[in-house]
């Protein structure tokens, strides 16, 4: 009897540099390496209006920053391009690196789901473990097929589903001081 012993390749942000610059997002979570491509045009829109939303609220509190696909380095083997974030200007200060990286969580991650399921599966289970691990404080899963926002709140330690709002909800967090959004403008 043989018995084959697969080789598992445990990726680091150190290979990233040997990958292409191209149109492709490459993200590492818990050493595997998650490649993909360019999103849909909605799904780019939807990102776009939720950014939008927070920015201009972001400009008027003083209290932090949006950023759209910001490189987040949790550690050599933890590294993910979120589709938004909004950061307190504290830790922006405090853990942003020489090239411009975050080292640590942001407040609040948002991610626009794909249509793939491995890509649906990835934000709604992969990802949502590793920012409950790191100390994300919410997360909001914006599902464009449905039209609807998933919202995670941190408890005890855990990133836990608190609600879903759909298209004729408002949209606020305890996170951002008076920030309200209607849920249908977003989509």
């Amino acid at each position: 009897m043989t018995v084959t012993v697969a080789n598992t390749v445990n990726w680091t942000i150190a290979d990233l540099e040997g990958l292409p610059e191209n149109s492709n997002r490459y993200e590492i979570i818990d050493g595997e390496l998650f490649v993909t491509r360019a999103p849909h045009l909605d799904h780019q829109d939807i990102a776009g209006n939720i950014y939008a939303e927070l920015r201009t609220w972001s400009r008027k509190k003083g209290l932090g920053k949006a950023f759209i696909t910001p490189g987040i380095i949790f550690s050599e083997t933890d590294a993910v391009i979120p589709d938004i974030i909004w950061i307190s200007n504290e830790k922006l200060i405090k853990f942003t690196d020489s090239s411009g990286h975050l080292t640590a969580a942001p407040e609040l991650i948002i991610e626009v789901l794909s249509t793939s399921e491995k890509d649906i599966k990835r934000d709604r289970q992969t990802k949502l473990k590793l920012y409950s691990i790191q100390g994300v404080s919410e997360y909001w899963i914006a599902d464009r097929q449905q039209q609807l926002i998933e919202v995670y709140r941190r408890d005890q330690g855990i990133l836990k589903k608190v609600m879903t709002l759909y298209s004729s909800d408002q949209l606020i967090s305890p996170l951002l001081p008076d920030f309200s959004c209607q849920i249908i403008e977003l989509f």
